[in-house]
């Protein structure tokens, strides 16, 4: 059959014909003309094709694909794909840069009418379906190509064998599958139990082989550095872009941050790359790809899809440190240092950050909300008073004014790393007062007989605007004895001095002397499983509606760290739809030690740390949470233990914070 020219279409049919009949009619000859007409490559028409029965070269593959940056980690290219499987798996390979969903092409070409939850429910949820409907992509990180579906379609282990069969006869390249949820890795693994030819590409494998990953997209201009392991006399200038060749713990401000292997996204080091505005990327081998520059002024552009690093102009360096030599008035956070009363969570409210620190009184406005399901675990709050009647009986106040704005101190950031170092040593040395001391003790033996404790810091430094101070100052856990506790109420005092928080504080513009720690004295509880949820996508600008979760089993320690990759997932309320973006990859877990403090426990990798269950019920109570602090995203720490969920953190999310 020839091909008609679009003018021609349009004249199909009667003028007087209804013309729902003639849209009818036009539609059906194009879906019968242009797909052949395309095969054969003669066709008269110049438009692209809505669809292709075959992808038999790369060049049909990018004439229909579009780039998409999922979770911001890699760019993307991917086209749809329908499987008519009432016409013996037929496979029409989708235009996607002219349809945006798999509806709209089965609408449009006539296929089903059907729509909304009709559609829905007989494409995703039954079984014997008449269409599958899912995506190929070409994983620019692993060089593969792979199918995948979307996170809550009720696959089956006959549909996947039926659509690798159908794709795997009509595309040019070998195919992977990529499972998006649980339930498609169960379904992946028993067609490869039942001897198949599948082969699948997982999200971890994904995140392990990139090449590139962007966490924080920004431009920077710094000396460039090369740092193979961090070590506690490691000293960082601000002035620097760093290339890691393994993840830190800690950072203090700097000009960018390369890692050569892939990040947790929500590690605290992460975190405070946002805040600080730098650029901050994984690039593989990066340390042998720009060692060269070492010693060198560079420009880091970190973009979506792509990077430069490159020599930094003359004239650009002199302006950023003219810039950098203005600063404004110092900020000084509000402390209310007249209560001296150590007060249970239970009897806070937000409001009384000002006594307690944010940590501290947000979970006492979480208590005070009886929200169902969360529970806080128990605990009382030494409030700023203390810490500021400790420094003066002790005579510390001249002292650390003294070391702090020595000339050398100011200039020689070395030297300022060994002076704070014994101004924490001239805290922890310090005696408490034998009726402060007889006051934390009877409450804690009063409260907490025989239970684990942890002692945590609760500033008037943290969670400010534009300034969250996540990871800035020290924790002590599992505390099991009276000189434990006693000794790390002082730990947590002299954490205000870590040279990571002093520095962070000084590239911010705040008064040192105006921050005030408060000691949160909280029940332990020996997670099972642990991790921090957020209430929007912090790498998807534009998606509003899922639930962030990252989770390691244990203690949640780790997953803050950033050491290896967490689970990481995101949920959609709207659809209770939970993706698999990767899984863990420790082989490692923190837990309690009957003697006090932690332990290390071998695990086996790979395995699923949270359940669908699990992951439905911490974003419900994420979702209340927010409610709770005004519809304010919320980043929020949370554990389980026994099948129970504890919320121990929540504070707001900072948008690039």
């Amino acid at each position: 059959m020839k091909a008609l020219a679009l003018t021609d279409y349009a004249k199909v049919g009667s003028e007087r014909e209804p013309a729902r009949r003639r849209v009818a009619i036009v539609a059906c000859l194009l879906l019968t003309v242009w797909p052949a007409a395309s095969q054969a490559g003669e066709s008269a028409i110049t438009t692209p094709p809505r669809w292709l029965a075959q992808i038999k070269t790369q060049s049909d593959f990018d004439l229909l694909a579009r780039v998409y940056y999922r979770g911001r980690f890699y760019a993307l290219p991917h086209l749809m794909f329908v499987i008519d499987r009432r016409a013996h798996g037929r496979v029409y390979y989708v235009n996607s840069k002219l349809y945006q969903f798999h509806k709209d092409f089965v609408n449009a070409s006539y296929l089903s009418l059907e729509r909304g939850r009709a559609l829905y429910e007989n494409s995703y949820s039954k079984a014997d379906r008449r269409f599958l409907l899912g995506t190929v992509a070409y994983q620019t990180a692993a060089q593969k190509f792979t199918f995948e579906f979307w996170e809550s379609d009720n696959l089956t282990t006959q549909l996947l064998n039926e659509s690798y069969a159908a794709l795997g006869k009509s595309f040019f390249a070998p195919l992977y599958f990529r499972p998006n949820s649980l339930s498609h890795e169960e379904v992946a693994n028993a067609a490869a139990t039942a001897g198949g030819a599948l082969k699948t590409l997982s999200a971890s494998e994904l995140a392990r082989d990139a090449a590139y990953q962007p966490l924080n997209i920004a431009s920077g201009i710094g000396q460039l550095r090369i740092i193979e392991r961090m070590t506690p006399d490691t000293v960082i200038d601000r002035n620097q872009v760093v290339i890691f060749t393994e993840a830190p713990i800690q950072l203090t401000p700097l000009s960018g941050i390369i890692t050569t292997h892939p990040a947790s996204p929500l590690s605290h080091v992460n975190m405070l790359a946002k805040q600080w505005a730098i650029p901050n990327a994984h690039i593989k081998n990066a340390d042998k790809l720009f060692k060269q520059l070492e010693g060198k002024y560079v420009r880091l552009d970190v973009r979506e899809n792509d990077y430069t690093l490159t020599p930094a102009d003359v004239r650009a360096v002199e302006a950023r440190q003219r810039e950098w030599l203005k600063r404004s008035d110092l900020i000084t956070p509000k402390a209310d240092l007249g209560f001296d009363t150590l007060t249970d969570l239970n009897r806070q409210r937000a409001r009384d950050a000002i006594r307690f620190g944010a940590k501290s009184a947000n979970l006492g406005e979480i208590i005070n909300a009886r929200l169902p399901e969360a529970t806080v675990p128990p605990g009382f709050a030494i409030p700023f008073h203390f810490y500021q009647d400790f420094i003066r009986r002790n005579n510390l106040e001249e002292r650390i004014a003294g070391a702090v704005e020595e000339d050398r101190f100011v200039h020689d950031p070395k030297y300022r790393k060994q002076r704070l170092a014994e101004v924490r040593r001239w805290i922890t040395e310090g005696r408490h007062s034998e009726e402060f001391q007889r006051t934390v003790l009877e409450k804690a033996h009063r409260d907490y007989p025989g239970k684990g404790l942890f002692a945590r810091s609760s500033t008037n430094a943290e969670d400010l605007p534009n300034f969250s101070g996540a990871g800035l100052y020290t924790t002590v856990p599992n505390i099991r004895t009276d000189d434990q506790l006693m000794d790390a109420i002082k730990t947590v005092w002299a954490s205000v001095w870590n040279y990571e928080a002093y520095e962070a504080r000084e590239s911010f513009g705040m008064n040192h002397f105006g921050v005030y720690p408060a000691v949160l004295i909280q029940e332990g509880i020996n997670a099972d499983s642990a991790g921090v949820a957020i209430t929007t996508d912090p790498f998807d600008r534009t998606d509003r509606q899922a639930i962030y979760i990252n989770a390691k089993r244990g203690l949640g320690i780790k997953v803050v760290e950033g050491r290896r990759v967490p689970e990481q997932l995101l949920y959609r309320a709207r659809t209770k739809s939970i993706r698999v973006l990767t899984r863990s990859d420790e082989d490692t877990m923190l837990g309690f030690d009957e003697r006090g403090g932690i332990k290390e426990i071998e695990i086996e990798e790979h395995r699923a740390v949270l359940t669908d269950e699990m992951v439905r019920r911490l974003a419900r109570m994420a979702l209340r949470i927010k409610r709770v602090f005004g519809e304010r995203d919320q980043d929020i720490e949370w554990l389980y233990q026994g099948g129970k969920l504890y919320i121990v953190q929540s504070r707001t999310y900072i948008e690039g914070g």
